[in-house]
């Protein structure tokens, strides 16, 4: 009988130098990573010194962090990374092209973009005693130009992020869309795309319950609702990965960053998420790890396979960026006077709001799971504080939390709707598959 035991953690948007190997909250995590196989983390920045220039948009926070932060991720014990993130082109393809270098440098095992759409996309591997495992990452939430380029024959691919990408539309009952095509007539706000659809550029669509108006997609219906659903190619290409890992491998991890929800929820993923994430556990995944809200989501248990629709943060400094872009202090009205801190504190207007004054930002879960034969058996949720209420430049390093079970509550309740079990004992919440 084969087994691995995989840790996994949300986002590590580490941007500081840890300040001790000695300190309790870093050794009982360690201690714990170290009793397992399988140490994922998300890494959510870029790792260069100033090697790409800034991109004219950023996923939030030009992120950006020296290369030796990746011994302190090392340190911690993880050996398996994705970076497929709303970050991976802040510093356009030179950071990516940085980051990798590094990454390899470092010795890492990771996946979610690369130089091409291949490279971005394909399945990588990793040994253990109990067997072999696979980790394919992509992202939902990215610019359209940070989507990698197909390698051609003729032609060089274009560096970038494996994406998901998804459709929505917001259904409306018949009176409401007859007023927003009457909008639509009377603005042009579809002139350009009229436009292209006479030159060819563009193909007009054939169904006539289907309203575009600007970049949002309305469709006739019987009731007010917005769906999304994942784009056909990309679940078509991830699932290839997916066939092809499952055959070279004993396990199968696909790694998603989505920062999507329902509607105003953040606590709820979006619908397309739902359905990539059992479509690709229908197609042979052994569970989904997902990351991107920075907030703790539910976990479902589909087919006896985890999803982990969001675990949250590991490690989350993004107040602590030493250096930013022209356009992140033009955004606040800043002038070239102003500098990191001003930016911050303009941006939080002083601490008053913001990711960091959400306690549910600094706090999340490790699961580890414990897998015989390819089979997920159990799982187990250690809970996770990363310092709320402590200045910007401290807060951030997790620490597992020893005497409080609020968190894993608060996990319980928001798998509750997945119907998903959890008992909790000795402060670890403990889920059967």
């Amino acid at each position: 009988m084969n087994k691995i035991t995989i840790a996994a953690t949300g986002d590590s948007f580490i941007t500081r130098r840890l300040p001790s190997k000695d300190s309790l909250a870093f050794r009982q995590i360690k201690d714990l990573l170290d009793e397992v196989d399988i140490r994922f983390t998300n890494l959510e920045t870029t790792i260069h010194r100033k090697e790409g220039y800034p991109g004219a948009f950023s996923g939030g926070t030009w992120a950006m962090s020296p290369p030796e932060v990746l011994e302190d991720i090392k340190a911690f014990g993880f050996n398996l990374l994705s970076w497929a993130t709303n970050h991976t082109l802040d510093y356009s393809h030179g950071g990516l092209l940085a980051t990798q270098r590094y990454l390899d440098h470092m010795g890492f095992v990771h996946g979610g973009a690369g130089r091409n759409l291949r490279e971005a996309s394909q399945p990588v591997y990793i040994e253990t005693e109990g067997g072999r495992v696979a980790l394919i990452a992509a992202t939902s939430t990215f610019h359209p130009a940070w989507r990698a380029g197909e390698q051609r024959y003729d032609m060089i691919g274009r560096p970038g992020v494996n994406p998901l990408r998804f459709t929505q539309t917001h259904h409306v009952p018949p009176e409401a869309f007859n007023q927003l095509k009457k909008i639509a007539d009377q603005t042009e706000i579809n002139a350009k795309y009229h436009l292209d659809i006479k030159e060819g550029f563009e193909v007009e669509g054939t169904d006539k319950t289907k309203l575009r108006l600007g970049d949002l997609n309305f469709q006739s219906s019987d009731t007010y609702q917005s769906l999304s659903e994942p784009h056909a190619d990309d679940l078509t290409r991830i699932a290839k990965a997916i066939h092809e890992a499952k055959r070279q491998a004993d396990v199968v991890l696909v790694s998603l960053h989505s920062h999507e929800m329902e509607g105003e929820n953040k606590s709820r993923p979006a619908p397309f998420f739902i359905k990539a994430s059992h479509y690709f556990i229908d197609q042979g995944a052994t569970a989904i790890i997902g990351h991107g809200p920075h907030i703790l989501r539910g976990v479902e248990i589909y087919k006896q396979k985890p999803i982990f629709y969001s675990l949250g943060n590991f490690i989350f400094q993004n107040d602590t960026i030493e250096a930013l872009p022209a356009d992140f202090f033009e955004k606040y009205r800043l002038s070239h006077e102003h500098n990191v801190a001003d930016g911050l504190d303009a941006r939080s207007r002083n601490g008053e709001i913001g990711l960091g004054v959400n306690p549910l930002v600094w706090e999340s879960m490790l699961p580890v799971l414990e897998i015989e034969d390819g089979v997920v058996k159990s799982i187990k949720c250690y809970p996770i504080s990363l310092g709320f209420g402590q200045p910007r430049y401290r807060r951030g390093w997790p620490a597992l939390i020893n005497n409080d079970t609020r968190v894993l509550e608060n996990l319980a309740a928001l798998s509750k709707p997945f119907h998903t079990q959890m008992t909790i004992k000795d402060n670890i919440g403990f889920i059967e598959c």
